[in-house]
């Protein structure tokens, strides 16, 4: 080999080298690491080795030129070979493999001629031999240390071709260098990516950790920071894939979506901060245990000093000679009353979706009933604090809890903002605390308007909702079949709540089946009449609209 020759492969190395270092994906990174070692020795195949936590060497490639062999790596074509074990079931070393004589030894291995060699076993090469029709002749096995001096694979070349004639050659020292040299730093690369592998998997299983806390801490939202993350990246596939409509230039790339898939588990990370009496208060009137047990003992309460009046004035009525048939129909008369209380009492104490004026003045009413309290004073029925919550309009929440309830997602964007983010996951908060803001900026907690939030925090908001609405496990309601959530998501579009053109997509894609049929039982997937869902127009009703210039569906 001429120097000038030597000067270009040692270009192509460093070229190589650069190329190992910007590369992301691991699959393509043996691929460069295998073709590189064999483009700078001139190669005819070669095999490249992991080696495993259980102390063998995995096959991952496998290429041979002249024979059109490539197994593993892109190919996707499975290796028909198991690992090779680095010691036998003595434990004694398996030093009659090249490959594994080169990683217990740590030293490389350079072989003219296989048939003639010693000290190695190559039945397994000749008999692949005689099957092709192949001759295996010149071998390079280069050991991969990483910075750390560990052995994290091998690298096997195989035939080496004189770049003129064709022929099978030695590889030569020079080949050797160069290939120690491009292994070094192909075992660098590749520990460098498991590192970011491992961090990314750490601090995954974290965030995970910090929902699945979340969820567990209250048996009715548990799975919810589970399923957000589910809707939120089939709606944001969804809107990916749109090349038409106002959304068309939306685009993400792996890393947006993954940033995406992050901020919704960490979306409801604040609640870690919000009380569970709050959380898990499923009836209005639940505190450490539902008070409304107390009020049915005080209906009977009622019902004892009404007997025991009725006894008073029959007595009376005896005394005085008087009759007192009267009397028993006005004691019956008030019993179905206390009763008919009791039920309607029991009934306002589950949360539903809203309240009338009616059914708050009867409570009021109700409130004002006198009974004897427990330090023998006369009292109203119910205390202030009893009718607020019994007069409850929508849920189980007072507006003070609300407020509780509300403050989580405050906490969520102080405790994301605080985190040191890598350059590909700076939008995580803003991402994360924006799904409870509306887009004619009536939300919070910053009250931003449709076109402050990015398109990201907007999925989110639908996500959010459309997971609530179906949910089964919340504490005053049961989960909603698809037919139901879509008629409220319409109206929460109609109310510009949410985003229009997500909503769009979200039922035009049938995201919400995609998600229904993972995610909710059968009972829930019922059928869906899209002209029925409020706000909702046809997409080709839309275009009409469009065409004729008609005000356009929002």
């Amino acid at each position: 080999m001429n120097s000038q020759d030597l000067v270009l492969r040692i270009e192509k190395l460093n070229e190589i080298g650069v190329a190992l270092s910007a590369e992301k994906d691991t699959t393509k990174l043996l691929e460069m690491i295998l073709e590189g070692a064999k483009g700078i020795t001139n190669a005819d195949g070669g095999t490249l080795y992991s080696k495993t936590e259980e102390g063998k060497l995995k096959f991952e490639i496998m290429k041979t030129d002249s024979l059109g062999i490539a197994l593993g790596g892109a190919s996707k074509k499975p290796i028909p070979f198991p690992p090779l074990p680095l010691h036998d079931d003595s434990d004694r070393p398996n030093k009659d493999k090249v490959v594994v004589c080169a990683v217990l030894e740590e030293r490389t291995i350079r072989i003219p001629d296989a048939y003639s060699a010693t000290g190695f076993d190559f039945t397994g090469t000749k008999a692949f031999d005689k099957s092709t029709g192949y001759r295996s002749k010149s071998f390079l096995t280069i050991p991969m240390k990483n910075h750390e001096n560990e052995i994290t694979g091998v690298l096997q070349l195989i035939n080496a071709k004189d770049e003129i004639t064709g022929e099978t050659i030695s590889f030569s020292h020079a080949d050797e260098h160069l290939v120690e040299s491009l292994a070094s730093q192909a075992a660098v690369a590749i520990t460098n990516k498991q590192l970011i592998h491992a961090q990314r998997k750490l601090f995954e299983s974290f965030i995970q950790l910090i929902a699945s806390a979340i969820d567990d801490k209250s048996p009715y939202t548990g799975g919810h920071c589970e399923r957000v993350p589910e809707i939120t990246m089939m709606l944001a596939e969804a809107a990916n894939k749109k090349n038409s409509g106002p959304l068309k230039d939306f685009c993400m790339n792996e890393e947006e979506k993954y940033e995406l898939k992050i901020a919704a588990w960490l979306h409801d990370c604040g609640k870690v901060t919000t009380p569970e009496y709050v959380v898990d208060k499923s009836t209005k009137l639940e505190t450490i245990f539902d008070r409304v047990h107390l009020l049915d003992t005080r209906f009977e309460v009622l019902k004892r000093d009404a007997e025991i009046d009725l006894l008073r004035k029959k007595i009376a009525a005896l005394e005085a000679g008087k009759s007192f048939n009267g009397l028993e129909r006005e004691y019956k008369e008030k019993i179905e009353t206390f009763e008919a209380d009791k039920k309607f009492i029991n009934e306002c104490n589950f949360g539903g979706e809203f309240m009338s004026d009616e059914l708050k003045e009867r409570v009021n009413s109700i409130s004002r009933y006198k009974w004897i309290g427990s330090e023998g004073k006369e009292e109203n029925f119910l205390s202030e604090n009893e009718v607020d919550n019994l007069n409850i309009s929508k849920g189980t929440l007072t507006p003070d809890e609300r407020q509780v309830i509300n403050h989580h997602i405050e906490v969520t964007i102080k405790m994301l903002e605080q985190l040191p983010y890598p350059k590909n996951l700076r939008s995580v908060p803003e991402f994360a605390g924006g799904h409870h803001e509306r887009m004619d900026g009536k939300g919070y907690p910053r009250g931003l308007t449709r076109d402050q939030m990015s398109v990201q925090a907007r999925i989110m908001g639908i996500a959010d909702i459309f997971e609530a609405l179906t949910a089964k496990d919340r504490p005053y309601k049961k989960g909603k079949t698809l037919s139901e959530s879509l008629r409220i998501l319409g109206f929460f579009k109609q109310d510009n709540h949410i985003d229009p053109d997500l909503f769009n997509i979200f039922i035009d894609q049938k995201v919400y089946l995609q998600y229904a049929e993972q995610f909710l039982s059968p009972d829930q997937i019922d059928e869906v009449d899209l002209s029925k869902i409020p706000g909702y127009i046809l997409p080709e009703k839309r275009e009409v609209q469009v065409e004729y210039g008609y005000k356009k569906a929002a």
